[in-house]
């Protein structure tokens, strides 16, 4: 007999160890004496009240042991000889695309214009320090994509497009602790993704697949409506069956390729905005009405935020606690910030992008000349206003939060987690007055939802520019695009996903429909 329960226990009564063997013989209203295993099945935290309480959903095993039996076996088989799937980029699409093109039976060839995760420090290391940008491997392009090295947050509502357990089970089987099965929010933390990553390419290798890095794609073979080759940047060229666009958000040469060669794509409306970063301390004590540090037990608390301004949404994205801002640009000349959090979440800084929406027919109408690649303009001279501001280095421009809502400049800035550095620069005449205006209008609300969180002691960096694709490849009910046969848009890059579990999901459905007709 197996009974599931709804457990709240307050943070004040009771330590972690006690919690499960407390409450679930206590909630167990009825004469039970033969209680084998309480299993965990989901956690959270509800802070909304002045006492925190943690809430657990647990099944309690009753005369009977827990199940030796996994609900997933990912039952990979030798694809050595079998009929050829290409995909192009490595990142969360990508990975998973392979994945599943091999437990279907056909033998993923991979190519990816980036390193993998060890070669790939080396260029990380060069932006930070040397202010240097490798245009193919960097804090987007590499192995694992965009989100390897800037945090590993799991959370998804794509619940709809997908079997999302399974992309967690598959990453606890690709080495992730078992911890993000449970948590309401998961989150597996830049320094161990890069394992993870790795182990799913030595298996998608060990079963038969491809791998190959530095390997840009610079042009498509297409007859007849039907693409036949890929080309590279080495000057080879590879005859091919179905191809996996999955490139990323910021491959922005593969927009401008498609556009020269006249295929179909389509503006797409996204978000711009900035980073901001509070000591977390502040954040802690807002969320968890705590003077002091917090509670031990209690994780570095997060926030979500969003507010109306002039028609417009305001929101927070991608909140990092305890976690560091980077930067993320793919070319020099440009400044792009993004956020990661280690796994402990053990940084004194809070950061989170604060953006907003940009509607692509009403708000870029100077852009029109540029057609579907109006959004990805915008976005270039954005970076590159950025770029001048701070200094004409990866330095970001910044502004004390109270001074950019005041529309004044800093006379100094707060210490900072962004290891290039950050150079005092007038925000609030900078940015765009469409953007900047929502953004002191939001600054002010949230401030007034979270009383601490408009303060001096926070910096505003910029510019958080890749919130999302601002381009969309269409693609047909079967995955394929419209006009071209053999071509799969897909996740982030074709503007069908938002993070690292929608991405996947998507790949593994571009897999199941690109090995469909083969």
């Amino acid at each position: 007999m197996v009974k599931e329960l709804q457990l709240r226990v307050n943070l004040i009564e009771e330590k972690k160890e006690d919690i499960l063997k407390k409450k679930a013989s206590r909630k167990l209203d009825i004469a039970i004496t033969n209680i084998t295993t309480v299993k965990v099945l989901r956690k959270s935290i509800d802070a909304r009240k002045k006492d925190v309480v943690f809430n657990y959903k647990v099944a309690v095993y009753i005369n009977e042991p827990l199940p030796d039996t996994p609900d997933y076996i990912f039952d990979y088989q030798d694809v050595s000889n079998a009929k050829e799937v290409h995909i192009i980029g490595f990142g969360p699409a990508g990975m998973y695309a392979a994945l599943r093109c091999i437990e279907l039976g056909y033998k993923p060839i991979v190519l990816e214009r980036g390193k993998n995760v060890q070669d790939r420090r080396r260029d990380l290391r060069a932006i930070n320090q040397e202010h240097f940008v490798n245009e193919d491997s960097n804090y987007c392009f590499g192995e694992g994509g965009a989100g390897t090295y800037s945090d590993g947050k799991l959370y998804t509502r794509s619940l709809k497009r997908g079997d999302v357990r399974k992309i967690f089970e598959n990453l606890v089987h690709h080495g992730a602790a078992e911890d993000i099965l449970i948590d309401a929010h998961p989150h597996i933390g830049t320094n161990k993704l890069p394992k993870i990553i790795q182990n799913i390419r030595e298996n998608i290798i060990k079963y038969g697949g491809e791998v190959h890095f530095d390997t840009r794609v610079t042009d498509f073979v297409i007859k007849n409506s039907k693409l036949q080759a890929i080309q590279l940047q080495n000057g080879n060229e590879m005859t091919v069956n179905s191809v996996i666009l999955a490139t990323g958000h910021s491959a922005r040469d593969i927009y401008e390729l498609l556009d020269r060669k006249d295929i179909l794509l389509k503006a797409k409306s996204f978000a711009m905005g900035v980073r901001v970063e509070h000591p977390q301390e502040i954040i802690d004590q807002i969320q968890y009405s705590c003077t002091g540090q917090r509670d031990e037990l209690l994780p570095a608390a997060s926030y979500s935020l969003v507010h109306q301004a002039n028609n417009r949404g305001v929101y927070s994205f991608c909140m990092c606690p305890g976690g560091f801002i980077v930067p993320a640009a793919t070319a020099n000349g440009e400044v792009v910030v993004n956020g990661m959090s280690p796994s402990r979440r053990n940084n004194k800084f809070a950061n989170s992008g604060i953006v907003v929406e940009i509607n692509i027919d009403k708000d870029l109408y100077k852009y029109e000349k540029f057609g579907a690649l109006k959004g990805l303009e915008y976005q270039k001279d954005l970076e590159k206003l950025a770029f001048n501001a701070g200094g004409k280095s990866q330095v970001a421009p910044a502004q004390r939060l109270t001074d950019f809502v005041e529309g004044k400049l800093s006379a100094s800035l707060n210490e900072t987690s962004y290891q290039p550095g950050l150079n005092s620069a007038p925000m609030h005449s900078l940015l765009p007055k469409f953007i900047g205006s929502r953004l002191r209008k939001g600054f002010d609300a949230f401030g007034k939802k979270m009383h601490g969180y408009y303060t001096a002691e926070a910096n505003i960096i910029g510019v958080e520019s890749r919130t999302s694709s601002p381009v969309n490849i269409p693609r047909k009910e079967s995955l394929e695009h419209p006009q071209i046969e053999g071509l799969f848009p897909c996740g982030e890059g074709g503007g069908y996903a938002g993070g690292i579990i929608s991405a996947a999901m998507d790949g593994e459905r571009c897999a199941e429909a690109a090995t469909a007709n083969l």
